[in-house]
């Protein structure tokens, strides 16, 4: 049996470090909310709700902000300048909608985007900024997948392997993704995955209440240094999946109500055009509810955790040694989930 082989079946179960704290304010900076002198934004103090029936993107606007778009049959709703033309207190991005759950302001908003007289944008026009930026808690789930685990030889898991990542690996749709010099990592692969996205709090959650607990679900990349994680002495897991930009997740965030079961949709990868996974969420070891409940028998699920659920049969590190031809400079990645999107992304 193969050192990586050997390794994947000695991977233990690690805590989750719990990461950045929660933005209350699209221009908000976590450290800055240390010191007394900073003037916080007042938080929303309301009932707590989970947003329903909206496709969200992510702008990057000129001062370099990235606040939150809606789709709309017009077009993108442009949620912040709409808030401020309508004098509505909205949340300005994804994370504070989620964290804070203010949807009436938010529905206000939105239904009041014609009136308002602010322009519809085009979606292909926009700029894509990076759909989370503070999230609570970024969790991973390695070897989720029946034909992975028959891949690479391993018996499926009784319990799902965690591990995590956090805010710095995380970037946009249509990025750049500067990839390590040579001395660095070489061994760069794709993994993509469903990501789910927690969007109430709670602890020891019941599998048949799991879905309730559920905002919405992207498309994800645990884009992963194979030689940092595998070929360094005792396997350096963090290290290999969580440099900068190693976690693209986009185009957009898709509410619940709008996809329906997690656990039957479409996965797949394109290099350069080239097909190089193909599966589907039937074939979990553990589906979203097994994770969610698993998951809170530690740690309290809450509003904007988001969650990698793990990739499918295909990824470079599987291929036998002969066929396997690392990512570079220049690849072109697509991940496909269904009715999440397309996540493009270029290696620089």
């Amino acid at each position: 049996m193969s050192e990586r082989r050997h390794f994947i079946k000695a991977f233990s179960l690690s805590g989750i470090g719990i990461v950045a704290a929660s933005t209350l304010g699209f221009a908000s900076d976590a450290a800055a909310r240390r010191y007394k002198f900073f003037r916080e934004p007042e938080a929303f103090s309301g009932p707590h709700m989970m947003v329903k029936n909206a496709k969200i993107l992510s702008i990057k606007n000129g001062d370099g902000s990235e606040t939150m778009g809606v789709m709309s049959a017009k077009g993108v709703i442009d949620i912040c300048a709409v808030a401020k033309k309508l004098n509505i207190a909205a949340p300005y991005t994804l994370d504070q909608l989620l964290q804070e759950g203010n949807v009436t302001a938010f529905n206000k908003v939105v239904a009041g985007a014609e009136k308002s007289g602010v322009a519809y944008l085009s979606e292909t026009k926009i700029r894509y900024g990076r759909l989370f930026k503070n999230p609570g808690k970024i969790i991973c789930v390695g070897i989720n997948y029946r034909q992975y685990a028959e891949e690479v030889g391993v018996s499926k898991l009784a319990f799902p392997a965690l591990f995590n990542k956090y805010d710095n690996s995380l970037a946009a749709h249509n990025s750049v993704l500067e990839i390590p010099s040579p001395d660095v990592s070489y061994k760069l692969d794709y993994e993509t995955e469903l990501l789910v996205v927690v969007g109430k709090k709670g602890r020891n959650i019941p599998e048949s209440e799991a879905l309730n607990y559920v905002a919405g679900y992207c498309t994800a990349n645990d884009f992963t240094s194979r030689d940092l994680q595998l070929d360094l002495p005792g396997g350096q897991w963090m290290v290999g999946k969580t440099l900068d930009q190693y976690a693209p997740i986009g185009p957009h965030f898709v509410t619940a109500d709008l996809v329906g079961d997690p656990n039957n949709l479409q996965v797949q990868t394109f290099v350069n055009g080239e097909m190089r996974q193909n599966s589907n969420t039937s074939d979990f070891i553990h589906n979203v509810q097994k994770l969610l409940a698993y998951i809170s028998t530690y740690w309290a699920l809450e509003p904007g955790d988001i969650i990698f659920t793990g990739t499918p049969q295909g990824v470079i590190a599987n291929m036998p040694k002969d066929q396997q031809v690392w990512l570079k400079k220049g690849d072109v990645v697509t991940s496909v989930v269904e009715k999440l999107g397309e996540l493009k992304f270029t290696l620089g």
